[in-house]
């Protein structure tokens, strides 16, 4: 997924630098607020952060400028909301750039908008709607991964496409030559990284259910709940 060094012509890679800039930016002060309020934070940070670097690390090829890998979103996503995943994300976008050469620093707009922005965002949202609806948690969890992780490369295909329109048929048959090469590989990615993070919250759950308390994940009814399926 992650487009490399140079892939994007201008204006394109300078776009999607402008448009995730202020999403960072606002990323960066709820995550300095979220760490003021409370520095135990740090080491769920410190491993939703870890699970980004790992699983985006795993290249697939795809396409050609690009490849398919999970995107290990859901865990920052959920527990600390779309904004500072945000900055995770990108952060480890830019290690990935500057030490795997794996992206780059001119598409590093474009990346960070796929993968750490409306990816978790998506996930986000529709994991919040179907919390509500009292969806059951490992359904909810395993969509709402599979969401952080397929969106990412619907925005990628995206970003693709209007930056390469076809000669026949120009952005949509783009669109959709991008999204057909995408899904082949990434579906079931998607689903196997929907089930992992389905197993890593349930461990969290049975061994550290205070973190998700704290982080008003759940509510405490919520979480005895929880805790009660899981032993059952």
């Amino acid at each position: 997924m992650h487009i490399m060094e140079g892939f994007l012509p201008s204006p394109w890679w300078q776009i999607w630098w402008i448009l995730a800039l202020p999403c960072l930016i606002y990323g960066f002060y709820k995550l300095r607020k979220i760490l003021a309020e409370n520095r135990e934070y740090l080491p769920l940070l410190g491993v939703a952060g870890g699970f980004i670097f790992v699983l985006s690390s795993l290249k697939l090829p795809s396409v050609t400028g690009s490849c398919s890998h999970p995107t290990g979103t859901a865990l920052s996503a959920i527990s600390f909301g779309p904004w500072v995943t945000s900055v995770i994300g990108a952060i480890v976008l830019l290690f990935q750039a500057l030490f795997l050469a794996h992206g780059g620093i001119t598409t590093l707009g474009a990346n960070a908008m796929s993968m750490a922005i409306v990816g978790p965002f998506v996930g986000y949202w529709v994991y919040k709607g179907l919390y509500k609806l009292n969806v059951n948690f490992f359904v909810n969890v395993f969509i709402a991964a599979f969401l952080c992780d397929l969106v990412t490369y619907c925005v990628t295909s995206f970003e693709l496409a209007i930056a390469f329109p076809a000669a026949a048929g120009g952005f949509v048959a783009s669109f959709c030559a991008f999204l057909g090469i995408y899904a082949v590989t990434q579906v079931p990615l998607a689903i196997i990284e929907g089930l992992v993070f389905v197993l890593i919250f349930k461990y969290i759950i049975i061994l550290k259910p205070e973190l998700f308390l704290k982080l008003h994940v759940y509510s405490e009814e919520k979480m005895k709940e929880l805790q009660g399926e899981i032993e059952e």
